[in-house]
């Protein structure tokens, strides 16, 4: 048997807020939706053209409390050709959580707290 990772779900508390995170962070995009006809729930995948790995993004009607999307050591990880300006992106959007001081290797943190590494790409292939 072969398995083939697909996605990785996130709750979210702001669709929109998220959306547009990953899109300045990632390059990333709506691949599709889907929702329940009343509006209680949508389900947005987004990714891009590098991978067909996707982001699941999972929105709520009426939550207000903060979802717990697991520990820092639950991550998601990105590789980025060029870290230098990755970092220099992510520092301008504020979302730099934790440094590991070696390689180029940091975290940082979406709207809903969860943690995303980013590895430089020659580190990683």
């Amino acid at each position: 048997m072969k398995a083939k990772m697909i996605h990785r779900c996130i709750h979210v508390l702001d669709l929109e807020k998220s959306l547009a995170f990953y899109k300045r962070a990632f390059g990333l995009d709506v691949v599709r939706e889907i929702s329940r006809a009343e509006g209680s729930r949508k389900i947005v995948y987004i990714g891009n053209d590098t991978t067909d790995f996707e982001l699941e993004l999972v929105w709520e009607s009426g939550r207000t409390e903060a979802y717990d999307n697991g520990s820092n050591d639950t991550h998601l990880a990105f590789a980025v050709d060029d870290v230098d300006a990755a970092r220099l992106l992510h520092d301008e959007m504020d979302c730099v959580c934790h440094e590991l001081g070696r390689d180029g290797i940091y975290f940082i943190e979406d709207p809903d707290g969860c943690c995303l590494e980013i590895v430089p790409s020659d580190l990683w292939n």
